[in-house]
């Protein structure tokens, strides 16, 4: 569940309980249009807990709601927040792992013929590998500054599957700039090689691209992206 899904129900929580004491929630009435709009709401929302399998105590909630009020937390709100975040991280790599094990069984014969391709490719005559798995070609060597991870850069590029199939393209528009930092890994690497008026092929192994989740329809999981990448200039 993300943050905001939590956080709203919190606060929906908050409107349920705050006006109860610890020992009247077993024995709160519905008395008005509003004491059933506030059931309601409890009703709807630990539903959707549960079938997230996001079982909480509900005598808990309530008494941190109560704790509140009194202002007597057992927690700053900036030492919640922190729990809750811990928690969200913990589900959310859990189910990218559990993911990632089924889309290997999934696309089994997609990721031996991407493997193939780059152990093929390593061999052509001008491709270089990095540590990291790399592979690139040099089309052009520019003679400007190359880029750190912490620059902008602007750029024309392609970029295609193995099979030829090409995903996205710059070169029908204007250049492309964004942060080096924020793209993807085989990006960041690539272009610090890259002095400003460099053109390179490069090819990235999906554990340097969008790995066992794919992007979009076009990129598959365990996708080998390539792309002609210019670096045009280094916006300062």
């Amino acid at each position: 569940m993300k943050i905001k899904g939590i956080v709203a129900i919190t606060a929906v929580m908050s409107m349920m309980l705050g006006s109860c004491s610890n020992n009247a929630i077993q024995s709160a009435k519905m008395k008005s249009n509003m004491d059933s709009l506030s059931y309601a709401f409890g009703v709807f929302y630990y539903g959707s807990l549960s079938t997230d399998s996001l079982e909480l105590n509900p005598v808990l909630v309530a008494k941190a709601m109560m704790d509140g009020k009194e202002q007597k937390s057992a927690m700053t709100e900036e030492e919640a927040r922190s729990i809750i975040m811990d928690f969200i991280n913990i589900r959310e790599a859990e189910k990218a792992e559990k993911e990632a094990e089924a889309n290997k069984v999934l696309f089994k014969d997609y990721i031996e013929e991407n493997t193939l391709f780059l152990e093929k490719n390593k061999e052509k005559e001008g491709v270089e590998v990095t540590a990291s798995g790399l592979q690139y070609e040099v089309i052009t060597m520019g003679r400007g500054q190359k880029p750190s991870a912490m620059n902008t850069v602007k750029v024309h590029y392609t970029g295609t599957l193995i099979d030829g199939t090409e995903f996205d393209s710059s070169r029908d528009g204007e250049p492309a700039e964004f942060p080096l930092a924020n793209v993807i890994p085989g990006w960041i690497e690539a272009l610090q090689l890259m002095p400003v008026g460099s053109k390179f092929r490069i090819y990235l192994p999906s554990d340097l691209a969008y790995g066992s989740r794919g992007a979009g329809e076009a990129i598959k999981p365990f996708s080998t992206l390539i792309f002609d990448v210019e670096l045009l200039d280094i916006i300062q």
